[in-house]
């Protein structure tokens, strides 16, 4: 018989991804999670959405909505992906940051990280074009909720499209051939970025991640609603050091839905800054 998902179904489902995940999906996108929904049924031996639903909200374990987690993300992206922001970092946002610091140690989070393409480049941009590199200690994280993900972030291997932004130069520095249009990350800098799993909305696991100077939170807004954005605007504001800067993506904005932060107006970008104390 024909795995059906139904308009309750749907409710359901869209309910409790939200309230676990902050991303809501609307209409629009019905063919897209029933499509995923209906794939996971089949591949857990599940005969229909009302059994499945059952299976996934009492496993202890959470391995299965992780699955499902990882399915419904889309993790589109590419190094040096909206480049203007690293130059900002770099020329404007970093030397105010150093001013007003006691110590030498620059603390970077990059969420989502997806597959690792920006936090490898705010590391080689750094190394490139932050003058003050070797005078600094940086600490980059990169965190996602899609394990899969984290895991290819890990490996740090990329296609051709991946790295199609990339300087000539800059590619044969610090990746290697591998054949098949594939390109490895040198592991000077693989090794450099520390990946782990971080769900924006779980409380436990965000208050771990404190003390940064910098987050880059870019294009996963979109996918919330005001409600949630006014929750991560707050997780964020208590990661940051006073001072600390926020770049989300060009088409997100802080200031309709939090007014914790100070807009910056730098002549790069737009930036999101914590206020001193």
């Amino acid at each position: 018989m024909e795995i059906q998902i139904t308009d309750k179904d749907f409710e359901k489902f869209r309910e409790y991804f939200y309230r676990k995940t902050g991303i809501y999906f609307p209409d629009s996108k019905r063919y897209f999670v029933d499509k995923r929904l209906i794939q996971r049924i089949k591949e857990t031996g599940h005969k229909d959405f009302r059994s499945y639903f059952t299976y996934v909200r009492f496993d202890r374990t959470g391995k299965e909505f992780q699955e499902l987690v990882n399915l419904m993300t889309v993790n589109e992206t590419y190094f040096f992906r909206e480049e203007y922001q690293f130059r900002c970092m770099v020329e404007e946002a970093l030397p105010e940051i150093l001013e007003n610091k006691q110590d030498n140690l620059i603390r970077i989070w990059s969420i989502p990280c997806s597959t690792g393409e920006e936090p490898y480049s705010i590391a080689i941009y750094l190394l490139e074009y932050w003058d003050k590199i070797d005078e600094v200690d940086v600490e980059i994280i990169g965190s996602d909720i899609d394990t899969n993900a984290l895991e290819k972030a890990k490996q740090g291997i990329y296609g051709k499209r991946s790295v199609k932004n990339l300087p000539r130069s800059i590619l044969r520095k610090y990746f290697i051939p591998l054949g098949d249009d594939k390109y490895k990350i040198i592991d000077d800098i693989r090794e450099a970025i520390e990946f782990k799993r971080v769900n924006v909305f779980n409380i436990l696991e965000t208050k771990k991640m404190r003390n940064f100077d910098v987050i880059f939170c870019r294009n996963l807004l979109i996918y919330f609603d005001d409600a949630s954005r006014k929750k991560v605007a707050t997780t964020f504001y208590d990661s940051l050091n006073p001072g600390g800067f926020v770049f989300l993506g060009h088409s997100e904005s802080m200031s309709r839905i939090c007014s914790l932060f100070k807009i910056r107006k730098f002549k790069n970008c737009i930036a999101y800054q914590k206020p001193y104390q």
